[in-house]
Parts: structure tokens; sequence; C-alpha cells
């Protein structure tokens, strides 16, 4: 949001301006990205008039992804080429590389993808003519980022000259009030999440270890939902608040009671607002000595749960053990008499992925409620003692709630009406 590919584009133009016959090569995570830059140098070229006699006459190179402008000699490449980093590159040359964003959160959250990233960033050794430049630029996806401090042995950018501008500086000072006064900082710190911010937005490769959930932040509340029916509609309210929206969320698991991992179910509601509500937070047991077996046991407590609750849908996580579950819910909330349907989930993020990217915005902004008997269940010590990347650790109920926040869209608090204008202009 700070117009970095801009500024890199204009510079590209004024390379190609003073020597036409520099070959620039822009890589990126993905090939769109790296069009878009090639398209935005294309059209400052064809718009600004002192770029006017770089524009071919006949411009059968011209396209979003490549183009070549009048220039003496034959070359083989390009004036300038897109490609993205996992694209088909060799054989190429370029005198300026531009690494835009080539590290994104989908290619650098485990230790095999940062490797390949980093071994397909080194053929562009290969590629560059001697006396050529490679310019990085972008933010921190994680610790072991490719913009690491220079002072760690393994950075891998330790011998380039670095230019680094945080949103805010050591004193806390806006680096561009203009655009980002301090209250849209602070706005912004709230809907992304204290991890998400100091990475992107202050540029500092944190690890994920650095995130916390304090159960301090969540707003306690004592009130059960009302519902009730006016004008032939009806309508469910808590907090004096009209909900929109609701579900719940069930990560299974058929251990014995009190080992392995927790059978869990999340039930939650939201307002117009974008406040969420955890109402029940349900650790399922069964018994073993019981006729019905354990899965549908617990099919049972969620269907009893869903009927209470007046839930309009629940969702099943399916990876592993919780294939078949969904037609057993079925079944028994039908017998239970409950409106509620069900939908399979299969998660391919990483758990801590999905517990940060939704617990810790909602936490930030304060935005996410739970009802008193949340605090009466092991939850708030299992959110104190989380920590991402460490093994072990009980995060079932965490993952359970994740579940339910992301299922729901973002939802902005309305503004009031726009101020009426003075009418003073007289005729």
């Amino acid at each position: 949001g700070c117009g970095k590919s801009t500024l890199i584009g204009l510079w590209c133009a004024w390379l190609l301006l003073r020597n036409p016959s520099t070959r620039i090569l822009v890589v990126a995570a993905d090939a769109p990205l790296a069009t878009r830059m090639v398209a935005t140098v294309r059209r400052i070229l064809e718009t600004h008039p002192l770029c006017a006699e770089l524009l071919p006459d006949v411009p059968e190179n011209w396209a979003a992804d490549r183009f070549t402008v009048a220039r003496p000699g034959a070359l083989r490449d390009p004036s300038m080429l897109a490609q993205g980093i996992s694209g088909n590159i060799t054989g190429a040359r370029a005198d300026v590389i531009i690494c835009d964003d080539v590290e994104v959160a989908g290619n650098c959250d485990t230790r095999g993808k940062r490797d390949a990233l980093r071994e397909r960033l080194a053929e562009l050794e290969f590629i560059l003519t001697p006396g050529g430049t490679i310019l990085f630029m972008g933010t921190p996806h994680c610790e072991e980022s490719l913009y690491r401090d220079p002072k760690h042995e393994d950075a891998f950018l330790r011998s380039y000259r670095r230019l680094t501008l945080p949103i805010m500086n050591a004193a806390g000072a806006s680096a561009w009030p203009e655009r980002f006064p301090k209250e849209g900082i602070a706005a912004l710190r709230q809907r992304v999440g204290a991890l998400h911010f100091e990475r992107q937005m202050m540029l500092k490769a944190l690890p994920a270890e650095a995130a916390r959930l304090d159960p301090a932040a969540l707003i306690r509340y004592a009130e059960e939902p009302e519902y009730r029916e006016a004008g032939g509609r009806a309508e469910l309210s808590l907090l004096g608040r009209r909900l929109v929206s609701g579900g719940g969320y069930w990560d299974p698991a058929y251990g014995r009671p009190g080992s392995g991992d927790s059978s869990v179910l999340a039930a939650c509601y939201a307002d117009h607002e974008g406040n969420h509500f955890l109402h029940r937070l349900r650790y399922l047991t069964h018994d073993p000595d019981a006729a019905a077996d354990p899965a549908t046991q617990q099919c049972q407590q969620v269907a009893a749960i869903a009927r209470d609750l007046l839930l309009p849908v629940i969702r099943v996580e399916t990876n592993g053990i919780g294939r078949f579950l969904p037609a057993l819910l079925r079944r028994e909330l039908a017998k239970a008499g409950a409106a509620c349907s069900v939908v399979e989930q299969n998660n391919h993020r990483a758990k801590a992925d999905r517990i940060l990217g939704a617990l810790e915005p909602a936490l930030a902004a304060r935005r996410l409620h739970a009802h008193e008997s949340v605090f009466r269940t092991r939850f708030p010590a299992e959110m104190a003692e989380w920590a991402p990347g460490v093994s072990g650790a009980r995060d079932d109920a965490l993952d359970a709630l994740a579940g339910c926040l992301l299922a729901e869209p973002v939802r902005l608090a309305r503004a009031g009406p726009p101020p009426r204008a003075a009418y003073w202009r007289g005729g």
C-alpha cells in the first residue's frame, strides 16, 4: 500500500529511456503479479512524452507480460519479461532482475517450501549478466524470511544493501502521515492482529511463537439469546443486538475420555457489526460402556446443542476420522427435531495459521465475546498456554473456535448517516 511497485515501475521506464538495450526480468510469486509490473511499465512508456521514441513501429512483441522497445541491434530477450518464481527461465538473460514479492504466505510456511524458494532464487545468478543488478522488494511473512535481518548468519540477502521503511519509526510516528494517520494505523493493527502487523507493516521477521492469545481480551457475558417473532419474521437477539448469523464447528475425536485429542464443539453467533459471541464450548465425551457407539453418543450431544441454540448449521471437520460423521449427525439432528444443516469441512491450511488468522484479529479488535460458561471449561487455560509450533499443545478448542470465525464473512460496523450539506449557493 506504499507504492513501491509504482516507484520501481517508473525506475524501469527510466532505465529503458537511458539505455534501450537494457533487458529487465520481473520475477514474482506468481506470473499474474509479475505481469502487473510489466504492464505498468508498458503503460508508462505509451503515455509519457519522453518515452515516445521507445515505441516500436511494428508492435509484434508488445504484450502485457513482455515487450520490446525500439532498440539498436537484435537481442534475443525482450526488453522486459514477467515470470512467476516457478516458471521456466532457463536460458534467459537479464541486465536487471526485479524480485517483486517473491515471498508470500503460501510459499514460506514450511521448511521445504522455504528451501525450494531459495533454490529457485539462486538460479537468478546464472541469468544475470556481468555487472547487472538484482533488486528485491517485499515484506517478511515468517521468521526465516528472505528479508531477515543481516545480523543472522543464514540471512539470504546478507550481502545486499538494504532500505527498510516501516510504517512507524522508532518514536512511533507515522512514516507517511498523509496516507497512514495514527488512527488508521491503530485500526489496521486491530484488524490484522499484532503478529501480521509487525511482519507486514513494521517489517520484522518475527517467529510465530511471538503471538500470544490472551484470555483477558475475551469480553465476558452471562445473557442467553432471546427468540421472538414479529410481523411474521423470526428474530434472535443477544445483549440487545440482533444476531445475523451463527453456527457450530465440530472438531471430532474418538479417544477414551481424558486421553488423546479432545472432541470439541464450538457454537457462535455474530451480529451485523462484526462482533462474535462464543456462546457454548462443549468438550464432548462418551461412555465406553454404553450401548450406543462413541460416534453416535457424540452426535446426539451435538444435535441437542444445535436444537437448543437454534443453530442453522454445523460444520464437521472431516480431516481424518470425521469422514462418515456428517451422515450420522444428520440422522441424529432429524431425531432431535433440529432444523440444522450439516456442512463437511476439509482444512488445508496449517492449524496454527488458522488459529492465529481467526482469533488474533478478533481479540485485537475487542470483538470476541464469550459466555460465562466458557470460562468454566479448560478453554481459558488452553488459550493462555497455546503457542504455535509447540508439539503436544492442547489446541482442539481453539481450532473449533477458529473454524466458526473463519466461516463468517467480514462485517464492518455501520457508519452514521452522511452529514447534511448546507446549501449556500444562490441562483
